[in-house]
């Protein structure tokens, strides 16, 4: 049975997506920055063509199985919008309707049981810490194992997952206080690089800002959101807004406010872009006005630390060469760029490498190298390519899912390299100064 979605029947958003289908004018300066019109050349894969289908299932005239394929490899990466000359917010436009097309289709049963089984352990780090230990053990079957699974175990890394790296409820600052945060733990990123918390915790005190880390916090619910799961993407998100809020937690959502800290602090990209996007989640719901407020609250901490500006950084002990990787959804989505580099220049002995075609996304964009492993797997090698093109000794990125992404393909190419965050280096360069 076709389906159409129509205007009539979105709700809040449609306003929202709406003024975006308007605002293009399918002048095409978004073909050359979208990853899958680069790779696949296909009208329809570009976000022009993408909005064109959008539009059409929206007013009823296109069913909305037709356009579900296109919009499956979009990776959501937002290039487009830093290149449209009109203001389209594609990320205002695609993650509706992905929503309203979750709710319509039909997916077969393997589709069906691989997004239970992301829904269900990614957004937790215990259940992922023993989902990766049984993917380990389910290695040698890996042939025999249906598409989505072999994806999932051909991102775990090859040693066994490091050990987790509790963090308290409170991190006073070194010396005179200038700002207090509260900190996102984040989920993937605990399980798969759980020393990013302790160097941003460490980073941040040093630099004079007192740190909170709210109990009872989670998963932001991004990668559920980006998925088309709004419903499973807003429990997450309010057990958060209820974590990070000012008043007790048995109150109302709708009233929560969040001015006991000067910034919510986030060292994930896709974590903070999707915060950032609370406000979109919840158009319409009671707690709208709440998750805006929050919203407006979040900050990356490489931004959050070049406004602050940094305490004097020891040179490294050694000469570095490394090069950044701009994760899309720091670049892109929150127009984040300078920041990282103005930190890393700042650490003395250290050369700072810009990647060839570094705007262009790695495949990594949440779960989509497990949805759209090919189409991944073409742009992780193009990726780990051009880094080494570079000559780099190392890599930063301030993204879970990139450093992962990166890793990846860089040891296929058989050159692996030390990969950081962004904040991992300066926490380095800080450590080897004392």
């Amino acid at each position: 049975m076709q389906h159409t979605i129509s205007l009539d029947t979105l709700g809040p958003t449609g306003p929202i997506m709406a003024e975006q289908i308007e605002k293009c004018v399918h002048c095409g300066f978004c073909l050359p920055s979208c990853p899958t019109y680069r790779v696949l050349g296909e009208e329809m894969d570009s976000p022009r063509g993408r909005i064109t289908l959008m539009k059409a299932a929206l007013e009823g005239t296109l069913p909305i199985e037709q356009t579900l394929p296109f919009i499956d490899r979009c990776l959501g990466c937002v290039g487009c919008v830093t290149a449209c000359p009109s203001g389209v917010q594609y990320g205002e436009l695609l993650m509706p309707y992905r929503a309203l097309a979750e709710k319509q289709r039909k997916r077969g049963f393997m589709d069906q049981l691989a997004r239970v089984m992301v829904r269900e352990t990614l957004p937790f780090p215990g259940r992922f810490r023993a989902a990766a230990l049984a993917g380990r053990l389910a290695q040698p079957f890996r042939k025999l194992l249906p598409r989505q699974m072999r994806a999932m175990l051909a991102l775990l890394p090859a040693q066994p997952l490091p050990a987790a790296q509790p963090l308290p409820r409170l991190v006073p600052a070194v010396g005179t206080r200038r700002a207090r945060v509260a900190l996102l733990a984040g989920c993937v990123q605990q399980a798969l690089s759980p020393a990013i918390n302790p160097a941003t915790v460490r980073v941040l005190a040093r630099n004079g800002v007192e740190v909170v880390i709210p109990a009872g916090q989670g998963c932001c619910g991004s990668l559920m959101a980006h998925n088309g799961d709004d419903v499973f993407a807003r429990r997450l998100a309010r057990r958060n807004l209820r974590a990070f809020a000012d008043e007790a937690p048995q109150r109302a959502v709708s009233t929560f406010t969040f001015n006991a800290v000067d910034a919510v602090i986030t060292n994930a990209a896709g974590c903070g872009s999707g915060m950032r996007e609370y406000g979109l989640l919840f158009a319409g719901q009671p707690e709208e006005e709440a998750a805006r407020a929050f919203a407006g609250r979040v900050r990356d901490v490489s931004a959050f630390l070049a406004e602050l500006g940094l305490v004097p950084v020891p040179p490294l002990a050694q000469p570095l060469r490394l090069a950044y990787h701009d994760a899309c959804h720091l670049a892109h989505a929150q127009g984040i760029t300078s920041a990282p580099r103005r930190l890393l220049r700042a650490i003395p002995n250290l050369t700072l490498l810009d990647i060839p075609e570094g705007e262009v996304c790695c495949g990594s964009a949440g779960t989509y190298n497990l949805e759209q492993p090919e189409i991944a797997a073409q742009l992780g090698r193009r990726k780990a390519e051009n880094i080494l093109a570079t000559g780099a000794e190392a890599v930063a990125a301030g993204n879970i899912g990139c450093l992962v992404q990166v890793q990846t393909y860089l040891a296929q190419l058989g050159r692996p390299l030390p990969l950081w965050h962004t904040i991992e280096v300066l926490d380095r360069a800080y450590a080897e100064g004392r």
